[in-house]
Order: structure tokens, then sequence, then C-alpha cells
């Protein structure tokens, strides 16, 4: 569903949608950081061992505290493909929900992607925990293979980036709070 279907359906401020309880405690979706790397009209993805067996995701993973999305999109990059990525834009901001086959956890996620280019793999560095191989696919093998997806975000970035979206990294800002420890400032 784009912006403009859920503007238009957009509940009236107040008002509870129909079939979801107000929250009892604030909600905040889980932020990841996620590189779409092409080479070669080629994508890199990472294979991965879940609790739903063998599963692709782009590289990508948990924002951290003290770090830029650009430092976290390099890190989980490095640490899932054992290659130095490079950001050279920003692909955009994905949401989707999700909820976990073991425990019925229903999570958010808002994934920050950026596009851009790596190195070649690092023979000297190991793969994160999970990780089983990073692996180059055509748009059309992503395309064909949605139930072994880990997101499905992993299509919504790929068919964005082919359909020519680019931003550049100066629309991110990261203040410099970020860095330090907390002042007793107001929150923005």
């Amino acid at each position: 569903m784009n912006s403009a279907d859920l503007l238009e359906a957009a509940p009236v401020p107040g008002v509870t949608p129909p079939g979801l309880a107000a929250p009892k405690a604030r909600w905040k979706p889980n932020v990841t950081v996620a590189a779409l790397i092409e080479r070669d009209g080629r994508f890199l993805l990472v294979e991965e061992d879940t609790s739903d067996g063998l599963l692709l995701n782009n590289p990508a993973g948990h924002l951290d505290p003290g770090e830029s999305p650009i430092q976290g999109v390099i890190r989980e990059t490095l640490e899932e493909t054992a290659r130095q990525f490079t950001p050279e834009g920003f692909l955009g901001m994905y949401m989707s929900r999700f909820r976990r086959t073991r425990t019925g956890e229903d999570i958010t996620y808002l994934r920050l992607a950026f596009f851009g280019s790596v190195s070649e793999a690092d023979p000297a560095l190991q793969l994160d925990e999970g990780i089983v191989r990073a692996v180059w696919m055509s748009a059309d093998e992503i395309r064909a293979c949605p139930d072994r997806h880990r997101s499905p975000l992993l299509l919504e970035c790929l068919e964005s980036y082919l359909a020519g979206e680019r931003y550049p990294l100066s629309i991110l800002t990261v203040h410099d709070s970020v860095f330090s420890a907390p002042s007793h400032q107001r929150a923005a």
C-alpha cells in the first residue's frame, strides 16, 4: 500500500481503528539498516540460517546505539558479507510488520535502505553468526523465490532501486548528540 492510499484511508484522530486495541505503552518500531548492492546486474544477498530455515535478505541489521544509519549499514554489511560497503545514496524508508513463528510476537520494522558498492570479500573475516554465505543473484532470481525472502522488504527495496528511486546521503541528518552521552536538554 503506498502513502497516498494510507492517507486516504487514515483514521480520524482520537478514534481507534476497528480491530486495534489502544496501546498501553509507547510503541516503538525496530529500526534496521540495509544495503542494496548491484554489480554487473546481480545483487548481493546473504543467506541466513533462521528458525524458519535458510532465508535470503539484503545485508541488514539493527541500528545500534551511538551510531548513525550510515555507520550502521557499513558495519552490518561488513559483519554479514566480509565486504567493505561504500554507501552512494539513500534508497528509502520502508516499514513491515511481522509475527514471529515461534513466539507469536508482533514486530514492526522500520528499514533505512542504502545503495552502494562493496569491496571484494576479506578472507580473514568471519561472517556473523547465522549467516551461511553471501550470494550474488539477478533480479529475476530474487523475484522467483519470494518464499525464501526473510523480509518482504527485500523485494520492495529491489523494485525501488530498479525503478530508479535514489536520494542523496545528505537527506539524512544525525545530530551530534547521538555520539555522546545525553545532556539534560529537551527532546526534539
